[in-house]
C-alpha cells in the first residue's frame, strides 16, 4: 500500500509538471506574438527615428477602397531657375526656350489645370510656394477662382533659392515654416495646415518644427500605400503618402515620360492597388497623392491625358477621387493648436 502510495504520489507531480510546462510554454508563445504585434504597430520611422504607427482604416467613405488626391505645385523659381526642356540651351543669356517653358507654365499651365477640374467637377489639392501670389497675381487670380475650395498645402517660400535651413537647427526650421505659413495666410486668407518641403528636400528635424508650427499633416513621407502618424515631441503629424514613382516631374524630365506615358502609369497604379483590394477585403484601405506640375499637364496635351485619368477613375467602383482635406476628414484627425 505504501509503495501503491508513492507511486500515485510520483505520477501526480509530473503530471503537475507536465501542465506547467505546457502553460509556460503557452504564456512564452502568447507574449512572442504580442511583443511582434506591437512591433509592428509601432514603428521607428526610418528617417526621424520617432515613433511611427499606421492609422487602421478599413475603408474610405461610402465603402471605397483606394484614395487619390491630385496635388498640384504652384511654384516660383526665379529667372534663369527652374527645370529645363533643353539643357543644352540652358547656358544661353537670355535663355528664351527655357525661360518661354516656365513661364508658360506658370502663366497658362495653372490655370488650365483649375478649368480642367473644374469641368471634371473632380476635387484637387494645392502645394504653393509662399511667394507665388503675389509675383503673379493675375494668374492666381484666374486660377483660384476655379477652384476656390482647393485646400492648399503650404510648399516652402520658393522653390529654388529660398528653401528649409536645413543646417541651421529646428529653431530656425520652425521660423521658416512659421514666415512661410504668415506669407500664405496674407495673401490667401488661408493658413494651411498641411507641409510639402519645396524641392522635396526635408530632414529629419523638418517634421517635428512643421508640428511645432502647427501643421497637421505632411506629403513628406514617400515610402507607403496606407496612412501612418509621426510622434514628435511638438505632437503627432499625419503623414498621407505620396510616392515618388506617381510624381509627373521625375518621369517627364529624368525618364523622358510624355503624358501619355503618365497617362497609363496613373491608371494602371490606381487600377492595381483597386484589384488588390478587391482581392483582398480585408486589407487596410490605401491612399496615394500624385504630385502633378504645369510644366508636364497645364499644356493642351498634358491636360487631355489627365482629363482620361480623371474619367476612368470616376468610373473605378472602388477608387475616391478626393482632397487632402478629404483624407484628413475621413481619419478624424483634429487640428492642432497654433503654435503661440
Amino acid at each position: 500500500m505504501e509503495t501503491t502510495g508513492r507511486r500515485e504520489n510520483q505520477l501526480r507531480h509530473r503530471d503537475l509538471r507536465f501542465i506547467s510546462s505546457i502553460y509556460l510554454g503557452l504564456m512564452f508563445l502568447f507574449l512572442l506574438i504580442f511583443t511582434a504585434r506591437a512591433d509592428s504597430q509601432n514603428t521607428r520611422d526610418w528617417l526621424t527615428g520617432l515613433p511611427r504607427e499606421p492609422i487602421l482604416l478599413q475603408k474610405w467613405p461610402n465603402g471605397k477602397k483606394v484614395a487619390v488626391c491630385f496635388i498640384l505645385y504652384v511654384e516660383v523659381w526665379g529667372s534663369g531657375k527652374g527645370p529645363n526642356l533643353r539643357p543644352d540651351t540652358a547656358t544661353r543669356d537670355p535663355d528664351v526656350v527655357n525661360e518661354s517653358f516656365r513661364q508658360y507654365a506658370i502663366n497658362s499651365g495653372v490655370p488650365r489645370i483649375g478649368m480642367l477640374f473644374s469641368e471634371e467637377g473632380q476635387p484637387l489639392s494645392i502645394a504653393l510656394n509662399a511667394l507665388y501670389p503675389s509675383q503673379y497675381p493675375a494668374a492666381w487670380k484666374e486660377f483660384r477662382s476655379l477652384v476656390p475650395n482647393a485646400p492648399i498645402i503650404a510648399h516652402g517660400i520658393n522653390n529654388s533659392s529660398q528653401l528649409l535651413p536645413l543646417d541651421k537647427g529646428v529653431n530656425e526650421q520652425e521660423a521658416y515654416i512659421r514666415r512661410t505659413l504668415d506669407l500664405i495666410e496674407r495673401a490667401t486668407g488661408v493658413r494651411p495646415k498641411g507641409w510639402s518641403s519645396p524641392s522635396v528636400y526635408p530632414n529629419a528635424e523638418t517634421f517635428a518644427a512643421a508640428a511645432a508650427e502647427g501643421i497637421t499633416y505632411s506629403l513628406d513621407a514617400m515610402d507607403s500605400d496606407t496612412v501612418s502618424r509621426l510622434q514628435t515631441k511638438s505632437g503627432s503629424l499625419t503623414l498621407i503618402p505620396y510616392p515618388t514613382v506617381t510624381v509627373d516631374m521625375g518621369q517627364y524630365f529624368q525618364r523622358f515620360k510624355n503624358p501619355s506615358d503618365l497617362e497609363r502609369l496613373w491608371i494602371d497604379y490606381v487600377t492595381e492597388l483597386a484589384r488588390e483590394a478587391a482581392a483582398h477585403p480585408e486589407r487596410q484601405a490605401t491612399v496615394v497623392a500624385i504630385g502633378i506640375h504645369p510644366f508636364v499637364v497645364g499644356t493642351p496635351d498634358g491636360a487631355a491625358a489627365l482629363r482620361r485619368v480623371l474619367e476612368n477613375f470616376k468610373s473605378q467602383r472602388l477608387v475616391w477621387v478626393t482632397d487632402v482635406q478629404g483624407i484628413v476628414n475621413a481619419i478624424g484627425e483634429k487640428p492642432a493648436a497654433r503654435k503661440r
